[in-house]
C-alpha cells in the first residue's frame, strides 16, 4: 500500500499497539515490517495462522516463548575463532530449554491450531548440547566438573591459597608485628595477598609493597614469607585459565556444529512471538476472522475503529453489490471521517493477516491499493496551501484509480468556494468512477446528494442526528441522503483540463472553454510521484501473480519438475531453481538466493521450463555444487587422492 494512506488510516498506530506485545526485539521488527498483501492465498494463511494462534491464547495464557536477547549476536560470533563466554552458553541453554518446552506445549495443540503446532516439528531441542552446557557451566562459572584436569587444578589452587592465608595469619598474630599493623586483616592487592602495614614501619616487615592507601598512610605488603607460595599460585592460575579455555572451546565447537539447528530454533521462536502478539491483540480488540473476496465487495457487520476502542459506535456498512460509490453526508463532528478510516483501515489490516473488531458473518474485498484523501474537514476556512495539497493528492488519486482500488475521499471539494467546490467534487467522482474503483466520499454538498440519488452505480448515506437533542448519534445509514478561484488553482497545480471545464459546466451550468486560459498560465506538475510508483508496483506484483495463478491453472496435468526448472514455492512468496528431483516424500530440493530448501510440490508452480532458460547439455552442477567441490570431482575423477572428501 501507498505510504500516503497508510499514514492517513494510521495503519502505523496498530503495528506499534501490536509490539507491545511482542517479548523479543527480533519479533517486534517483524510487526514493523509488517505489510498488507494483495495475494488472497496468502492473505487468507496469515488470517488462519492468526486465528489458531488465538484459539492457543484463549486455552493458555502462558506461551513459553524465549526472549532470544542476545542471541543473533551469539550466532554472529561463532565461526570466528572465538571461544563463547560461560554467559553466552547459558544463553544459548536456556534459548534449547524454551525450545523444548515449546514442543511439549504445542504438542497438545494440534486439535485447536494444526497449521501453526506443525512449525515446532522443524524445531530441534539438542537435548546433548543443553545437557553438555549444563554440565559445564553453572550461574555463569566453568563447573569445576567439567574436566578432571580442572578439578585438580583448583583443588591444589584451594590448597595454595590456604596455605598463604595460614601464613599471613600466623604473621598477623604475631606480637612482633603487632605494633606495625593497621588493621588485623588480610586483603587481595592485584591478585596478591598483602597485609596492612603502617607506613612508617613499612621496613620492619620483609617483603613486598604492592600498592598504599589513598592517604599514604597504609601501604600493603607481601611478606617474603608467602612469595613462593604466591608464585606457585600464579603458575596454577595460569593453568586454570588455560583449561577453561580450552572446555570453552571444546563447548563452542560444539554449538558452532549446530549452527543451522539453533538458526531454526530462533527463526521458529521468532515467528511464534510474531503470531502470538497479533493474537493477543486480537484478543484485546475482540478481533475476528473474516472471509475474502475480489468482487470489490465489502460487508461489515458491527465494525469499531480498533484506536477508538469499545466507545465506537458498531459500524453496518456495504458496498459493491448494486452501487459502487457511496457518498456520505452529514454534519461536523458527527462521525463521517471515521467511517473512512474505520473502512479503509478494517481493510488494510484483514490484508496483513490480522483479526479485525467486527461481527461474524463479515466480509472484505482485497483490493491492489488503497488511495485516500483525508484531511481537516472540521475547519470553516482553510487555507489555499490545504486546497492545493488536497488537489495534489486527488489528481495522483485520478491517475491510480482502477478497478482494484478503493479510493476514499474525505469533504471532497472542501476549501473553496461551494459552488465551484461542489462541481469539481462531482466531475472527480464521475471520473474515479468512470475508471471502475470502488468510491466511499465524505461531503457537505447538498448537490451531490443529488448526483448521487440520480446517478447509476452511486448511492446515499448519511450519519443520523438526533432532532431531539441535537447530537450526532455516529450511526450510519445507507440508502437515504443528509466566487472562487478553485478551478484556476486546480488547473495549475496540473489537474486535467477536460476534468476542470466539466466541473464548470456542473457548478454553472454552461460550458466554458478554459484551453487559452491553460495557455498562457505557468502550470506546475505536483503529482504524488510516491503514491503513482507505490501503486505502479501494487499493480505489477498482482499481474505477476494473477500470471502465476492462471499459468498454474492452465497445466491440466501434473508437471514433472526437473532439474532447472524456475517454479514459484506459494508458501515463501518466492521464486527458486529446482535443484534436486522429488523424493519419496514428495519434497523437492529449491534453491533460493544460494540456499536450499525442501519444498513439497504441492506449494510449487512452474513458472518458467528449464528448456527456456538452460542450453540442453548445460552442466547444472555449475549452478548447485561449490567451485571447491567441482574442483575436487574433477581431481578424483582422474586419479584416486587420499584424505579428499566432498561434503553434500
Amino acid at each position: 500500500m501507498n505510504q500516503t494512506a497508510i499514514e492517513l488510516l494510521e495503519y502505523q498506530k496498530i503495528k506499534e499497539d501490536i509490539m507491545e506485545y511482542a517479548i523479543s526485539e527480533e519479533g517486534k521488527a517483524q510487526i514493523k515490517n509488517l505489510c498488507p498483501s494483495i495475494d488472497i492465498n496468502i492473505i487468507e494463511g496469515w488470517l488462519n495462522e492468526t486465528t489458531e494462534a488465538r484459539a492457543v491464547i484463549d486455552k493458555s495464557a502462558s506461551i513459553p516463548l524465549h526472549n532470544l536477547e542476545g542471541t543473533s549476536k551469539i550466532l554472529g560470533k561463532l565461526g570466528k575463532g572465538m571461544p563463547l563466554l560461560p554467559e553466552e552458553l547459558t544463553i544459548i541453554a536456556r534459548l534449547l530449554k524454551d525450545v523444548g518446552k515449546m514442543i511439549r506445549f504445542m504438542d497438545d495443540k494440534k486439535n485447536i491450531a494444526p497449521r501453526i503446532s506443525s512449525y515446532i516439528l522443524s524445531t530441534h531441542p539438542l537435548e546433548d548440547l543443553m545437557s553438555e552446557i549444563q554440565r559445564c557451566i553453572e550461574n555463569g562459572r566453568i563447573c569445576d566438573q567439567s574436566s578432571a584436569g580442572l578439578l585438580k587444578i583448583r583443588k591444589k589452587i584451594a590448597t595454595i591459597e590456604e596455605r598463604i592465608k595460614s601464613k599471613l595469619d600466623s604473621i598477623l598474630k604475631s606480637s612482633a608485628y603487632r605494633e606495625c599493623l593497621q588493621d588485623n586483616l588480610v586483603s587481595i592487592k592485584d591478585g596478591r595477598y598483602v597485609i596492612p602495614i603502617k607506613n612508617e614501619y613499612r621496613k620492619n616487615i620483609e617483603g613486598t609493597i604492592v600498592g598504599s592507601s589513598a592517604t599514604g598512610s597504609t601501604v600493603f605488603i607481601q611478606p617474603m614469607a608467602v612469595k613462593k607460595l604466591q608464585d606457585e599460585l600464579y603458575e596454577l592460575k595460569a593453568e586454570e585459565e588455560k583449561e577453561e579455555y580450552k572446555i570453552l572451546y571444546f563447548l563452542t565447537g560444539l554449538v558452532e556444529t549446530y549452527q543451522q539447528e539453533l538458526s531454526i530454533d530462533i527463526e521458529t521462536m521468532i515467528h511464534y512471538d510474531f503470531l502470538f502478539a497479533k493474537a493477543k491483540y486480537s484478543k484485546v480488540i475482540g478481533g475476528m476472522t473474516v472471509s475474502f473476496n475480489t468482487d470489490n465487495y465489502i460487508d461489515i457487520q458491527g465494525g469499531k475503529h480498533p484506536l477508538i476502542g469499545k466507545a465506537a459506535v458498531p459500524l453496518y456498512f456495504t458496498i459493491g453489490k448494486g452501487y459502487k460509490a457511496l457518498a456520505v453526508t452529514g454534519p461536523n463532528t458527527g462521525g463521517k471521517t471515521v467511517v473512512l478510516k474505520t473502512v479503509g483501515l478494517l481493510t488494510m489490516m484483514a490484508q496483513s493477516g490480522l483479526h479485525v473488531p467486527v461481527e461474524k458473518e463479515s466480509e472484505l474485498a482485497v483490493f491492489v491499493d488503497i488511495l485516500a484523501d483525508i484531511g481537516d474537514g472540521q475547519s470553516i476556512q482553510q487555507s489555499l496551501s490545504t486546497f492545493s495539497s488536497h488537489i495534489r493528492n486527488i489528481i495522483s488519486i485520478m491517475e491510480c484509480a482502477g478497478p482494484h482500488t478503493l479510493v476514499i475521499l474525505d469533504e471532497l471539494g472542501a476549501g473553496t468556494d461551494p459552488g465551484e467546490g461542489m462541481g469539481l467534487a462531482i466531475a472527480v467522482l464521475e471520473e474515479i468512477y468512470r475508471k471502475g474503483s470502488t468510491i466511499i466520499a465524505t461531503t457537505h454538498y447538498s448537490e451531490i446528494k443529488s448526483f448521487a440519488d440520480e446517478s447509476e452505480g452511486f448511492e446515499n448515506g448519511c450519519m443520523e442526528f438526533d432532532i431531539q437533542t441535537l447530537k450526532p448519534l455516529y450511526r450510519l445509514t445507507i440508502g437515504k441522503a443528509g466566487q472562487s478561484n478553485a478551478f484556476l488553482i486546480a488547473l495549475r497545480l496540473g489537474m486535467d483540463l477536460n476534468i476542470i471545464q466539466r466541473a464548470h459546466e456542473v457548478t454553472y451550468y454552461e460550458k466554458k472553454d478554459y484551453t487559452y486560459i491553460v495557455a498562457d498560465m505557468k502550470k506546475e506538475n505536483l503529482k504524488n510521484i510516491e503514491v503513482i510508483q507505490s501503486h505502479g508496483e501494487q499493480l505489477r506484483q498482482h499481474q505477476e501473480r494473477e500470471h502465476i495463478r492462471k499459468t498454474a491453472a492452465n497445466q491440466k496435468k501434473q508437471y514433472t519438475f526437473k532439474i532447472g526448472d524456475c517454479v514459484f514455492v506459494s508458501s515463501m512468496n518466492r521464486r527458486g531453481i529446482v535443484c534436486e528431483v522429488e523424493n519419496s516424500r514428495g519434497e523437492i530440493g529449491i534453491m533460493i538466493e544460494k540456499k536450499k530448501f525442501r519444498v513439497n510440490r504441492k506449494r510449487l508452480s512452474l513458472y518458467i521450463d528449464g528448456k527456456e532458460l538452460y542450453p540442453e547439455d548445460y552442466d547444472m552442477d555449475t549452478i548447485f555444487e561449490s567451485k571447491e567441490n567441482r574442483k575436487k570431482r574433477k581431481l578424483i575423477s582422474r586419479k584416486y587422492v587420499k584424505d579428499v572428501e566432498i561434503e553434500i
